[in-house]
């Protein structure tokens, strides 16, 4: 017994080799973790698995007619790994090939029934048990199954005594052989699996790490900004030099050959080309691969990667080593990852600026709508004065100059409270002009309010007010600007408010989904300008009797 346990252990050479060839297999880690096989996958694991248990049948050792092996590894190791479909039919594969070399041997059928209910075990066991724990659970089906066959081999095999002398010097040696190797392929299996993702965790991470330190610098793309990507990546990879390119010209370069892959000098390596033409990754392990076109260059190793705008070849990121076959395995995952990473910041970093350049456009579409009503009566009135109050009529035009100079000049630029609420009595002052002690305006602004907001945004509501508020009602009234400092949450709370009639509530629902008719764009205006800069609009709350419109402006905005 203790000779045969020695054989069968040095025979667990084929054990390792089981582990390590399905340790090479990607798609078998994908499937372990994914947990779901395509019918494909089955039959051609099913097969694998099946000719491992063919392969323990065959290396296994005679003993009184029997044959002592490892086939049940092959079988419920396919099983645990990869469900009960494979391990069915693996083992009825083994099963069958037991019969089948050896027709009407004393073992042979209750070992081929041992094998398949050895296969059914192992679809249980994989459905049972987890990533953690399968190595425990498939040691136990190993001394279940090996139990088993040889309940078997005493139950169905004879003579009586022959199959009795055959378990006892088989039994131990069997059930240790097999049920250690079926945990240990599991360990193997699982362990190299995890390293690898551990392996794929930490350059994730890395990337990941590098991705956050170079997003600022594609906020804006500039020469400068790409250098200094560059120089993030060149630490990054512990490499001698790194590059980014577009089609045709070096962008930016940093290290070695600084003297000649120079910044805006067309591309001087032919993989450059070849990576663009081809739109695939390049590896480059010695100076001849690279083919620069400066003599002496001291490049000898690189990495070249495409960056793509979704379909589209647009450049190319290159890490470069000073020695021959510097690129390692890793570097060529990072680098693949990080081309992803670089080629969207680009690709968001160009979204970025045509956003940037919309809000711009949009606002000043948006501060380029004067109500025409307004200039034509701020015009009647002062014509009015001209003859009884010249004095009056001079003041009002520097006003109407000044409300002017604010709509036409400032466009999408911040400016201090002061400026903006001179713009706002210039107007109030035409307004008064026109409609007398109808109309009264009260001013409650803190002192020392350090904080700049868009141009022409309290005018158009106090306008709004002034014109749907009061004069749409009984034509006397009062409008409140408050511009207060609201400590609680570190901002300018901003109000306007007045007792005129009140706001409709449709008009209200309107502003808030954007539905504001083109030629009622006092409120929407302000309301779509303060989204487009903040991200948040005006609080518009409908009164007893007149209308509240409030907005914030934080410090740190």
């Amino acid at each position: 017994m203790i000779e045969l346990l020695k054989q069968l252990v040095n025979n667990l050479g084929y054990v390792i080799v089981i582990g390590f060839f399905i340790s090479r297999l990607k798609k078998l880690r994908q499937i372990i973790l994914k947990g779901k096989l395509e019918r494909v996958e089955i039959i051609i694991f099913s097969l694998m698995f099946g000719i491992f248990g063919i392969l323990g049948t065959y290396i296994g050792i005679d003993v009184r007619g029997a044959i002592a092996n490892t086939r049940n590894i092959g079988v419920m190791v396919g099983g645990i790994l990869c469900g009960p479909f494979v391990g069915v039919i693996a083992g009825i594969i083994a099963g069958v090939h037991r019969v089948a070399i050896d027709i009407g041997g004393i073992t042979a059928l209750p070992c081929a029934i041992a094998t398949i209910i050895g296969g059914c075990l192992s679809g249980v066991i994989y459905k049972k048990s987890n990533l953690k724990n399968r190595w425990i659970y498939g040691l136990i089906g190993g001394i279940i199954v090996e139990s088993l066959s040889m309940g078997l081999i005493l139950l169905l095999s004879r003579p009586f005594s022959l199959a009795l002398t055959i378990v006892k010097e088989i039994y131990i040696p069997m059930v240790t052989a097999n049920a250690g190797g079926i945990a240990i392929v599991i360990l193997i299996t699982e362990n190299v699996f995890e390293a690898k993702e551990q392996i794929a965790a930490k350059q994730a991470k890395l990337a990941l790490e590098i991705a956050n330190k170079t997003l600022p610098y594609f906020r804006e793309v500039t020469n400068e900004s790409l250098k200094r990507v560059c120089e993030i990546l060149k630490d990054s990879f512990e490499a001698d030099a790194a590059a980014i390119t577009d089609t045709k010209y070096i962008l930016a370069h940093v290290g070695e050959g600084e003297d000649h892959h120079i910044e805006g000098s067309e591309i001087l390596t032919r993989a450059t080309d070849e990576v663009i033409k081809n739109r695939k990754i390049l590896i480059l392990n010695s100076p001849e691969s690279i083919e620069c076109k400066k003599d002496n260059c001291p490049i000898k190793s690189a990495i070249v990667v495409p960056l793509k705008d979704k379909d589209q070849i647009i450049g190319t990121l290159k890490i470069y080593y000073k020695h021959e076959n510097g690129v390692t395995y890793r570097d060529k995952t990072l680098a693949q990852g990080l081309s992803q990473i670089i080629s969207t910041q680009l690709e968001l970093s160009k979204i970025e600026s045509l956003k940037s350049m919309a809000n711009k456009a949009e606002i000043k579409a948006l501060q380029a709508q004067i109500n025409p009503h307004f200039l034509f009566n701020a015009l009647h009135t002062i014509a009015s004065f001209v003859r009884i109050d010249p004095n009056k009529a001079r003041n009002l035009i520097i006003d109407l100059s000044t409300y002017l100079r604010h709509n036409i000049e400032k466009g999408e630029e911040l400016v201090s409270i002061e400026d903006e609420l001179q713009q706002v009595k210039a107007y109030v002052k035409i307004a008064q002009a026109r409609y007398g002690d109808k109309l009264k305006v009260i001013y409650d602004v803190d002192k020392d309010i350090d904080i700049k907001i868009p141009s022409l945004i309290i005018q158009p509501l106090v306008e709004n007010s002034i014109k749907h508020g009061i004069l749409n009602g009984d034509g006397t009234g009062f409008v409140k600007i408050s511009i207060n400092k609201d400590l609680k949450s570190n901002s300018i709370k901003i109000i306007i408010e007045d007792d005129g009639i009140g706001i409709d509530d449709e008009v209200i629902g309107n502003v808030y989904n954007e539905r504001m008719k083109c030629n009622k764009i006092g409120l929407a205006n302000v309301h779509n300008r303060l989204k487009l800069v903040y991200g948040k609009g005006l609080e518009i709350e409908k009164l007893n009797k007149g209308t509240k419109i409030s907005f914030n402006i934080y410090k740190e905005e």
